[in-house]
């Protein structure tokens, strides 16, 4: 299939290649001018195009040092004929280097409805960077700053690993997501700087053994499961390892929210090891999400959380209620388990409290504060 490795990016300033597993194709060959000023995206496309047509074994895309490419929102498209590669577009791909993807976003941050809500408002922005339907990917030591949403995409892929990344957005830029996972399994995340408007890492629908661990994050949404069942639809994921997360001035911690048109299944979550630097909800369950606050009116469906450890986790809240299990009363919260939870207040004065709602688990260890179940 064609549309297998979507990148869409507006301006490169860079040491990166994006190889194919060694015949070199440097887009400056291709016309590139590299001054920030000219369109260089013809000669991004036929780089690309040369890269992928190659009949060695690891053709690779040039993206010199010390220029800056400006780029309009651009296709490469598989199938490629390397002897590595699949029929399932652009598998076995590797994007490495220290160069830094800037999506310019300020611009669509001001025409945002998450801001600007008068006639002529937008709600959907560019990515600066969307994989679809890759397999085996790989991308390592890459900055991204300012997409005009979400920085970086995963759909339908699987076996990726993103590792040592940075992100960095304003946490007051609208739906400016860290990196977005949807319909993709056994994806590895490590070693990430996450700082932007939204969810640091976001999981949704239809994935599955998906490890994230190591990361910075703050400002931002924390590291969300959801939102999952907006339309209704049945919801499938399972396995999701989130470890050794730092959250720093966020919103949320670990956060699971779904719809309460929702159906299916969350099932075996961990959270663990996590570091909670005043932090409004460092633990958050929200089967009641909806895009007006307060306007959610109780269904007879819901999403089943099931099988979800809280563990060996510490730090401070901005908010009295610390940890928060607002369960379906459709389909209750069940196997919940709450390990050594040591959360204080951020604010002297404060206190903070945990709060249950059709949620059903124990609490084990010695946990501040202590469990509601």
């Amino acid at each position: 299939m064609d549309l297998s490795a979507i990148l869409y990016f507006l301006c490169l300033i860079s040491t990166a290649s994006i190889r194919i597993n060694a015949d070199e194709f440097n887009v400056l060959d291709f016309g590139a001018a590299g001054d920030g000023n000219a369109d260089d995206s013809m000669a991004f496309i036929k780089a690309w195009n040369n890269t992928c047509s190659a009949t060695a074994k690891s053709p690779t895309m040039v993206i010199p040092k010390g220029k800056t490419f400006l780029v309009r929102p651009i296709t490469f498209a598989g199938p490629c004929k390397s002897s590595d590669i699949t029929i399932m577009g652009v598998d076995s791909l590797q994007i490495d280097g220290s160069g830094t993807i800037d999506g310019r976003g300020k611009a669509w941050w001001d025409i945002s409805c998450k801001i600007n809500k008068k006639e002529g408002c937008i709600k959907l922005a560019p990515t600066v960077l969307k994989f679809d339907r890759c397999n085996n990917l790989r991308m390592n030591n890459m900055n991204f700053i300012n997409s005009p949403q979400t920085h970086v995409t995963l759909m339908g892929c699987n076996g990726v690993e993103f590792g040592f990344l940075s992100i960095q957005a304003p946490g007051t830029s609208p739906n400016t997501d860290g990196i977005h996972i949807q319909a993709s399994s056994n994806v590895y995340i490590h070693n990430a700087h996450i700082s932007d408007g939204d969810d640091c890492i976001s999981i949704g629908d239809n994935t599955s053994n998906i490890n994230i661990t190591q990361v910075d994050c703050g400002p931002g949404h924390g590291v969300s499961i959801g939102s999952l069942g907006k339309d209704g639809g049945e919801v499938h994921v399972e396995n999701i390892t989130v470890s050794n997360i730092n959250f720093k001035g966020t919103t949320n911690g670990a956060r699971i929210k779904t719809w309460q048109v929702g159906k299916g299944t969350v099932k075996h979550i961990v959270f663990s090891n996590l570091n909670f630097t005043d932090v409004e909800n460092p633990i958050i369950i929200d089967q009641h999400y909806c895009d007006v606050a307060d306007s959610c009116k109780e269904t007879d469906t819901g999403v089943h959380i099931d099988d979800v450890l809280y563990a060996q986790s510490f730090g401070t809240s901005k908010t009295e209620v610390a940890i928060n299990l607002n369960c379906s009363s459709s389909s209750p919260c069940t196997n919940i388990i709450v390990d050594t939870i040591q959360l204080k207040p951020a604010n002297p004065g404060q206190r903070v409290i945990s709060s249950c709602n059709n949620a059903n688990g124990q609490s084990k260890g010695t946990d501040q504060p202590k469990c509601c179940f």
